[in-house]
């Protein structure tokens, strides 16, 4: 048995769905009729009672969800596919350090600007919120892109965490001043495996 992925186009499970692939991974994608941005559908909530993509349904029927941890499992579930460092180097370190450095100020802030009402029962305050969300992910994106260590973040080598902080790009409003990100993010949107489902979740962005 495979594994079963449920997203919707547009959404963060293309950096699982690009993992999956680059892993040689049997898994079925279950694509929901939802746009980005807008409230899954109620009766997604028996499949994720959090309501929220993507998730991931392992080969044992349990069930994965949050970005960074699918990617750090998948990482040591296919060692011989290079999805990240070798666990126990100071590398390893770096790419636990920066998956989850982007899920908190990266995945959260693209969350406050695409559904401020999670964040806020004001009204008045969604725009403010957006605002600084906008903000926050600038100076994170900024932060990543100072620590970038050779042609990827990591060094000379693609990880899935490059991928991962490659999909924010196109959430990330307006010039992005992380001018080694967006060179990340074009090797990202070149990439053979990974080309051609970027340009499925996000066109030519």
């Amino acid at each position: 048995m495979g594994y079963t992925l449920h997203n919707r186009p547009g959404s963060g499970g293309f950096v699982v769905e690009a993992a999956l692939t680059l892993a040689d991974a049997p898994f079925t994608l279950v694509e929901l009729e939802s746009r980005a941005g807008t409230p899954l559908p109620e009766s997604f909530r028996g499949t994720n009672p959090w309501g929220q993509v993507p998730t991931l349904i392992l080969p044992d029927g349990s069930t994965m969800t949050e970005t960074s941890a699918i990617l750090v499992y998948l990482a040591l579930c296919f060692p011989d596919k290079h999805l990240g460092p070798r666990p126990g180097t100071p590398m390893h370190g770096a790419f636990l350090r920066w998956i989850a450095f982007a899920n908190v100020n990266l995945y959260e802030a693209v969350l406050r600007r695409a559904y401020p009402f999670r964040f806020t029962d004001d009204p008045a305050g969604h725009d403010a919120l957006r605002s600084a969300a906008t903000r926050r992910m600038g100076e994170a994106m900024a932060l990543i892109d100072a620590n970038v260590a050779g042609a990827y973040l990591l060094g000379d080598e693609m990880t899935v965490a490059d991928i991962y902080i490659a999909m924010f790009l196109p959430w990330l409003p307006g010039n992005v001043e992380a001018a080694r990100v967006v060179r990340i993010a074009e090797a990202v949107r070149r990439h053979p495996v990974v080309g051609p489902i970027w340009r499925r979740h996000f066109g030519g962005r």
